[in-house]
C-alpha cells in the first residue's frame, strides 16, 4: 500500500506484449491483490504466479521485541530488529492454501510492526511452497552484511530443511544498487557450497521505466515527506520497472542458469483460486430434517400464522413456486440463515426494517418474517428477487438499529463460529482532486496551488468527480465543463507540473478500510478457503479479499446495515409510551394515513428514510403529487 504503483490492467499488456508468459506477484506481508492479479494476468493470457514478500520474526513470532544480531543500524535485521524478508511462491494448490493461511497467521499470530511469520511456522505451512533468501533484507543477506558468512550460511542450510533441496533458491538480484552488490559474491559462494540453485529475479515497483517519478513521490505520500527531502525513504534506484527476458539475460550474462530457473518455476507453478464453490454457512436443523424440508416446513408455519382466517389457494401455490425455485437453486440455507438473524433481533428488542429492495417480493422472505409486506396484496415480482433463469445468489440487505449492529454481528459469530465470520476489507484508491493535493504537497508548492486546481475542477456529480484522464479526454462526456482547468493547466507551468503528477498517482491504492456493512460468512473455516488478517487497533477480523472476490469465491456476503433511522423510531415509540401511556406498534399502521401522505407531498421528509434527499424533496414541492 502506497509502495507499488503498478496498474495492473497494464502489467498484464505488457507482460503478455513481451511474450514472456509468467510473472509472479509478492506483495509485502500480505496477499491483499492475489485475486485481482490472478483474474487480470489470466484474462491477458498470462500465468500468474502467486506469492508473498513475507515478514520473518528474528525469533519467533510471538516474541514482540526488537532483535539485534549484531550492534544494531542499517545492515542489521529490518525494522529495527523487527523482521527480515523472505520471498515465497505456491507451486500448486496446496502451496497456494498454505501461502494464504501463512499470510493470515503471519497477521493473526505474529503481527509487531508487520504481519511476521517464524520458522515454526514455515515448517508446518512448507509443503506446495518454493521459497527463495529474498531481497537484500532477507536474513542470509543481513547477515553476510555483518560478516556474519557462517551464521547465514547456517540459516540457508536450515531453510532448504525447510523447504527442500529443490524448493529453496539463492535469489539474486541487479537494480545497481551497493547493497545488492556487497552481498552478490557471498550469495554465490554460498549457493555453490549448499548445492542451491541461483534464480534471477527483478524486483517490480512500477511498469513503465518512467514511472519511477510517481514512485518517489507515492513513497513521500506513504512517509509524509516530501521531494526536496534528502532524508527521505526511497530507492536508490530508478531500476525498479517491468523488464523483459533479453533485457534479464543481459543483465545476468555471467549467470545463466539463474535466469533458465525462472523459467522452471514458471513452469513448476500452477495454481488456481476457488471461485463458484457452495460456501454458504450451514444452518442447525432438527434431527431427521434437511435445510430444504425446514425451509419448507418453516414457510408453511409462517403461511398459518400470517394467514390465520384461513389462506386461499394462490397464496399456496405463490408459497410452493418459490420454494421449488429456492430449493433447486440451492438456497434454502441461506433464507433460514436471514430468518434467524431477524427473529434475534426481534427476540432481543432490537428494532429491525421491515424489508426493502426486491426482498419485498418474496412471499417465502414474508411468511418467515424477514420482510413485513404482503407480496401479494402489493402487486410485488418475485422474478425481481429471484430468477430461476438467471441463477444470482439472492441478497437481502438487514437494517437493524445503529446502536446495536454490534450485537447482531456478535450473534452471528457466537451461533456459525468465530473461524468463519469476518468483516469484509474495502481498498480506499486516490481520486482526482485527493491526487492533486498529494502531488502539491510532495512537490513543495503552496497548499493554495493545489485547492486553486481541485477548485476548478467540475463539480462532482453523484458523489463522482471527474478522473483527471478524463478531463484531457475530448471522448469523455464532461470534458467541456473542464475548459477552466485545462486553461490552469497551460498556462501555469507550476499548475502543470502537480497535475502531471497528479496523474501519475490517481487510480493507486491509498489504504485499506472496512466495509460499513458487509459481513462474511462461511461453511468452512475461512483460515481454509481465503487469507484473512487482524485489525491490530480492536483486533476485528477482516478478509484479505475484497466483498467482489469473496463472493466469487462462494462465501456468503451479508449486509448488517446499522439505521439511525431505527433508532429514532425506537426512541420515538419509547417517548410516546412514557409521555402519553400510548403502545404503538409500527407494524400496524395504516398505510394510507392522508396526513402522511400531505407531508409528503410538501416535500417535508427530511429524516425520512430514502425519502430526505433533495431531488425528493424538490419534486415533491413543485407539482409531484403522491395518491
Amino acid at each position: 500500500m502506497l509502495d507499488g504503483a503498478a496498474r495492473i490492467e497494464k502489467l498484464a499488456e505488457e507482460v503478455a506484449k513481451s511474450g514472456d508468459g509468467a510473472i509472479a506477484m509478492t506483495d509485502h506481508g500480505n496477499v491483499f491483490g492475489a485475486f485481482d492479479f490472478y483474474k487480470t494476468m489470466k484474462k491477458a493470457g498470462v500465468k500468474p504466479i502467486i506469492g508473498i514478500e513475507a515478514y520473518v520474526a528474528p525469533e519467533s513470532r510471538f516474541e514482540k521485541k526488537r532483535v539485534k544480531w549484531a550492534e544494531g543500524g542499517e545492515d542489521d535485521v529490518s525494522s529495527g530488529g523487527a523482521y527480515t524478508h523472505m520471498t515465497l511462491l505456491a507451486e500448486n494448490n496446496v502451496g497456494l492454501s498454505n501461502l494464504f493461511r501463512l499470510s493470515s497467521l503471519a497477521s493473526l499470530e505474529g503481527f509487531y510492526y508487520k504481519p511476521r511469520m517464524d520458522r515454526e511456522l514455515l515448517s508446518t505451512y512448507s509443503q506446495g511452497l518454493i521459497a527463495t533468501t529474498g531481497c537484500p533484507g532477507g536474513e542470509i543477506q543481513t547477515r553476510i552484511r555483518m560478516g556474519a558468512y557462517n551464521e547465514a550460511r547456517a540459516a540457508a542450510a536450515t531453510y532448504r530443511d525447510i523447504f527442500g533441496a529443490d524448493n529453496y533458491f539463492v535469489e539474486i538480484m541487479d537494480h545497481g544498487i551497493d547493497i545488492e552488490k556487497r552481498v552478490r559474491e557471498d550469495l554465490l559462494k554460498l549457493a555453490k557450497e549448499l548445492g542451491l540453485p541461483l534464480l534471477a529475479t527483478n524486483d517490480l515497483h512500477y511498469t513503465y521505466a518512467n514511472d519511477a517519478k510517481h514512485h518517489a513521490a507515492l513513497l513521500c505520500v506513504q512517509t509524509g515527506s516530501t521531494l526536496a527531502d534528502p532524508k527521505r525513504f526511497k530507492l536508490d534506484s530508478e531500476e525498479f520497472y517491468l523488464k523483459d527476458a533479453a533485457t534479464m539475460r543481459r543483465i545476468f550474462k555471467d549467470l545463466e542458469d539463474a535466469c533458465d530457473n525462472t523459467l522452471l518455476i514458471a513452469e513448476r507453478c500452477n495454481t488456481t483460486l476457488r471461485e463458484n464453490e457452495n460456501l454458504l454457512p450451514k444452518f442447525p436443523v432438527p434431527s431427521g430434517e434437511t435445510e430444504d424440508s425446514w425451509l419448507v416446513k418453516e414457510s408453511e408455519r409462517g403461511l398459518q400464522e400470517r394467514f390465520p382466517q384461513g389462506i386461499s389457494d394462490n397464496y399456496r401455490e405463490r408459497l410452493h413456486y418459490e420454494l421449488g425455485v429456492m430449493t433447486k437453486m440451492g438456497f434454502a440455507g441461506y433464507f433460514l440463515v436471514v430468518a434467524d438473524l431477524v427473529a434475534q433481533a426481534k427476540r432481543e428488542g432490537i428494532r429491525v426494517g421491515p424489508g426493502r429492495g426486491s426482498a419485498a417480493g418474496s412471499l417465502v422472505s414474508y411468511c418467515l418474517g424477514i420482510t413485513a409486506l404482503d407480496p401479494i396484496k402489493h402487486g410485488l415480482l418475485f422474478e425481481r428477487f429471484l430468477n430461476p433463469e438467471r441463477i444470482s445468489m439472492p441478497d437481502i440487505d438487514l437494517d437493524f438499529d445503529e446502536r446495536r449492529r454490534g450485537e447482531m454481528i456478535r450473534y452471528a459469530t457466537n451461533k456459525y463460529g468465530d473461524d468463519r465470520v469476518a468483516q469484509i476489507i474495502t481498498y480506499g484508491t486516490i481520486k482526482s482532486k485527493q491526487a492533486i493535493k498529494d502531488a502539491t504537497r510532495v512537490l513543495g508548492y503552496p497548499y493554495a496551488l493545489g485547492e486553486k486546481l481541485t477548485k476548478a475542477l467540475p463539480p462532482a456529480i453523484m458523489g463522482k468527480d471527474i478522473s483527471l484522464n478524463g478531463v484531457f479526454d475530448k471522448e469523455n462526456e464532461r470534458f467541456a465543463e473542464a475548459q477552466e482547468f485545462r486553461n490552469l493547466y497551460e498556462s501555469e507551468p507550476d499548475a502543470k507540473t502537480i497535475v502531471d503528477m497528479a496523474r501519475g498517482l490517481e487510480g493507486l491504492k491509498r489504504q485499506w478500510g472496512v466495509h460499513a456493512a458487509g459481513v462474511i460468512l462461511s461453511r468452512e473455516p475461512l483460515l481454509d478457503v481465503i487469507p484473512i488478517h487482524r485489525r491490530d487497533a480492536d483486533g476485528a477480523i477482516i478478509t484479505q479479499f475484497d466483498m467482489g472476490a469473496c463472493e466469487a469465491t462462494g462465501l456468503l456476503k451479508m449486509d448488517f446495515l446499522g439505521l439511525r433511522n431505527l433508532s429514532v423510531l425506537d426512541d420515538c415509540i419509547a417517548n410516546i409510551k412514557s409521555n402519553q401511556g400510548i403502545t404503538i406498534t409500527l407494524e400496524e399502521l395504516p398505510l394510507h394515513d392522508k396526513k402522511t401522505f400531505e407531508l409528503l407531498s410538501k416535500g417535508e421528509t427530511l429524516g425520512v428514510f430514502q425519502l430526505d434527499s433533495a431531488p425528493i424533496r424538490t419534486s415533491s414541492i413543485y407539482g409531484a403529487r403522491f395518491i
